[in-house]
Parts: C-alpha cells; sequence; structure tokens
C-alpha cells in the first residue's frame, strides 16, 4: 500500500462562512503539519470559500465539491473544472450521492465531468456508493460497479493517477449508521477488482471510505487492507474531530 496516495478529504458540503474559514483551517493545518503520516489533508468547502480557505491552507489541499461538464460558455451559475484549477484547487468530487439523488446526476453526467477534471489537470474523486434498497434487494456490488465503469469510461491509460475514488454507502451518510469496517473492506476490494477489469493501475489508485466516519470508527476502518483514507462529511467541520480522524490514518510503510 506504500504506494498509493492517502488521504483524508473534508467535504463541508453546504456549510461555511468567513468566521467558519478561520475558526477551521489554520488548527487543521498546524496540527496535520505535525502528523508527518505522510497523508494528504484535503479541504473542500463550497466554490465560494476556496480562496479564503487557500490563504490559510499552507500545505493543505484544496478541492471543490462540483464542476460543469462543459468547458467554458453561456452556463450561468456553474463552474469549470479550468477555473477550479485557476484557483489553486487540486481536487474536484464528482458525483457525489446528493449530487446524484437531488439534482438528478447520471452516470453519463458524471463521467462528462470526470473527463473535464482530468483534461484540467486536476485529480477526480469520483463518489460511488448504493441505497439501503439496494443493499437489502443483494444488488450492492452490482451498483456500484456500474458507477465505477460508467463514471470512469472516458479516462486515458495515461490519466489514471489523476483518479481517486470514494466508496459512500447512500444508506451510512448522515444517518450515524455506518457500514462495518469488514462491509467497507469487502467493498473497496470489490472497486479494486473492477478497476483491474479496466486495465487501470488498481493497486496504485487511491479508494477512500466515506460514511459517517468519525475520530471513534477511522482508526478500524483505516486498518483494512483496501480502504486508503476517508471523505468526512459532518465531523469535518470540527477541527478536533477532523484532526483525529487523520491522526487514525496509519503512517505509510
Amino acid at each position: 500500500m506504500g504506494m498509493r496516495r492517502r488521504i483524508v478529504a473534508g467535504n463541508w458540503k453546504m456549510n461555511g462562512s468567513k468566521d467558519l474559514v478561520q475558526q477551521l483551517v489554520a488548527p487543521i493545518r498546524e496540527q496535520a503539519e505535525c502528523l508527518g503520516s505522510g497523508a494528504e489533508v484535503v479541504i473542500i468547502p463550497p466554490a465560494l470559500y476556496v480562496d479564503a480557505v487557500q490563504a490559510d491552507a499552507g500545505a493543505l489541499a484544496v478541492g471543490v465539491q462540483n464542476v460543469s461538464e462543459w468547458q467554458s460558455g453561456a452556463y450561468t451559475g456553474e463552474i469549470s473544472a479550468e477555473m477550479a484549477r485557476d484557483m489553486g484547487c487540486q481536487y474536484v468530487l464528482v458525483g457525489h450521492s446528493e449530487r446524484r439523488q437531488l439534482f438528478g446526476e447520471t452516470d453519463e453526467m458524471v463521467a462528462a465531468k470526470v473527463e473535464q477534471v482530468l483534461k484540467a489537470g486536476l485529480t477526480a474523486v469520483l463518489c460511488v456508493g448504493e441505497t439501503l434498497a439496494q443493499r437489502e434487494a443483494g444488488d450492492a456490488e452490482r451498483v456500484v460497479a456500474a458507477q465505477v465503469l460508467l463514471g470512469l469510461a472516458r479516462v486515458d491509460a495515461a490519466c489514471w493517477s489523476q483518479v481517486v475514488v470514494a466508496y459512500e454507502p447512500v444508506w451510512a451518510i448522515g444517518s450515524g449508521r455506518t457500514a462495518t469496517a469488514g462491509d467497507a473492506q469487502a467493498m473497496h476490494a470489490e472497486i479494486r477488482n473492477v478497476l483491474s477489469s479496466m486495465k487501470a493501475p488498481s493497486d496504485r489508485i487511491s479508494v477512500l471510505y466515506g460514511g459517517s466516519v468519525k475520530a471513534d470508527n477511522a482508526a478500524a476502518l483505516f486498518s483494512e487492507p483496501d480502504i486508503d483514507g476517508g471523505l468526512i462529511g459532518g465531523a469535518s467541520l470540527s477541527a478536533d474531530e477532523f484532526v483525529s480522524i487523520c491522526r487514525a490514518l496509519p503512517a505509510n510503510t
């Protein structure tokens, strides 16, 4: 696992203010600098706050939560992957379950967005995951495999180093329910199998877990062989909780 990037990314979702940026970013930066575990710590605020986060970020990486599937033009309200790069971002979330469920993003749109992100030279964090109904119907692996195959369908062989996958079981987001470390590991292993079938360098692609990760369950999740870090929602809005999760990531071997 030494060759895979280990990443803890905080997705603020639609939360934030200038005050919150001041409260969170400097303390996270100061403590992340002491971690020295070789993990990449990423802050993904609402796009309006990217600049303010950058100003305080130091060695922290910064990302955006979504970009347009188009490069530029008459798309009022959208932001492009090129703009995210221009503002110093390194990461873009694509296909988050909330985008799929609330905003109707299809796998086709997700693939177009991934393509834009890679073209801009940024890292795409493709989010995949099944609902409770799909899991209970025994369809979890099929659903997730399809999201990986379709979402990454346009990735050029040369661009796999810019791809990260985040598995977020929809039933465990904000519900307080967490997949067991074993459940999560099984799906991460399956995601790697799908990547292999796509001729991707699956042992070098980071696969993150996102689904109610907290300081008290992070260590068990991160100790699994195919879990390379976390995509953190609510817990990323507390500097102490977020740093505790970062600390739970084992040092690179």
